[in-house]
């Protein structure tokens, strides 16, 4: 069901609260929910089977999402105001003006993923990851590659915080994620159960990205520009592998680097 409440001004509707506070991340993690915005994001919200709040937005743009929103199945609020409105609500100048709320679904279960996950299975771990925007592009490389989650460690970021969102261009709404408390040790767990761990280390001489065989079940793991894999997680792998490059460039971009391999995971494969 599609409500809709015209602002023809700043509104003391509690339910804005999220679009007022856009800046504080942690108390929209800690109740929940996450901030979507601009056009494309907020429709492949509106096409996933994430929970829908609400949505902030002009005239023009309810009559194009109109459609989608009442084809949901959830009661959803519409606040439509003009441009200008919007942005002193939410203190951001917006090219487009359309945001919305959604709910941070539960955390995936990583024994589900590997009961039920068709093989060979690809998963990416990131490990003290902690821009939300090279996270966000992280994502939306999961999911135009095919991983089948994402497994974010203890000193990582979250992947709903509103810039990884936007980043992801809506690529989180299709890639499960899994939160572990501790990453090393559920790599641990991983080689266990015969799959292949290999941590993305730019300054290794062992093995190239050429050479590694990324045919089976296998996870990735990326760590942050600044200081790559902490130590712990680099002992849980099984191998660590470089992509070749000029000596003069200490590392790639983590977005960069995780195109380059689940690409040539995807190409091992056969589905390059």
């Amino acid at each position: 069901m599609l409500e809709v409440h015209p602002i023809a001004a700043l509104d003391g509707d509690p339910n804005l609260q999220p679009y007022r506070t856009m800046r504080r991340q942690m108390e929209h993690r800690q109740q929940g929910i996450f901030v979507a915005e601009g056009d494309k994001v907020v429709r492949r919200l509106l096409e996933s089977d994430f929970v829908v709040v609400s949505v902030l937005l002009p005239e023009k743009w309810l009559r194009e999402l109109e459609p989608l929103l009442k084809s949901r199945p959830e009661e959803i609020r519409a606040y439509v105001a003009e441009k200008e409105v919007l942005e002193s609500l939410t203190g951001f100048s917006m090219y487009q003006g359309v945001l919305a709320v959604g709910k941070i679904p539960a955390p995936a279960l990583l024994d589900q993923i590997l009961r039920t996950g068709s093989g060979p299975l690809l998963l990416v771990a990131v490990d003290g990851l902690t821009n939300a925007e090279n996270l966000g592009t992280l994502v939306r490389n999961c999911a135009a590659f095919g991983v089948q989650a994402l497994l974010v460690g203890e000193t990582s970021s979250s992947p709903f915080l509103r810039r990884a969102v936007r980043s992801s261009m809506g690529g989180i709404f299709k890639v499960p994620v899994v939160e572990t408390d501790s990453l090393a040790q559920t790599l641990a767990e991983l080689r266990v159960k015969k799959i292949h761990c290999i941590g993305a280390h730019p300054h290794t001489e062992r093995k190239t990205l050429a050479q590694a065989d990324l045919c089976g079940d296998c996870c990735i793991v990326f760590g942050s520009e600044g200081y790559g894999i902490s130590l712990p997680v680099l002992e849980a792998c099984d191998e660590l592998v470089a992509i070749p490059m000029a000596s003069e460039v200490d590392s790639l971009n983590v977005g960069s680097a995780a195109a380059a391999f689940l690409y040539e995971a995807n190409r091992q494969r056969g589905k390059a």
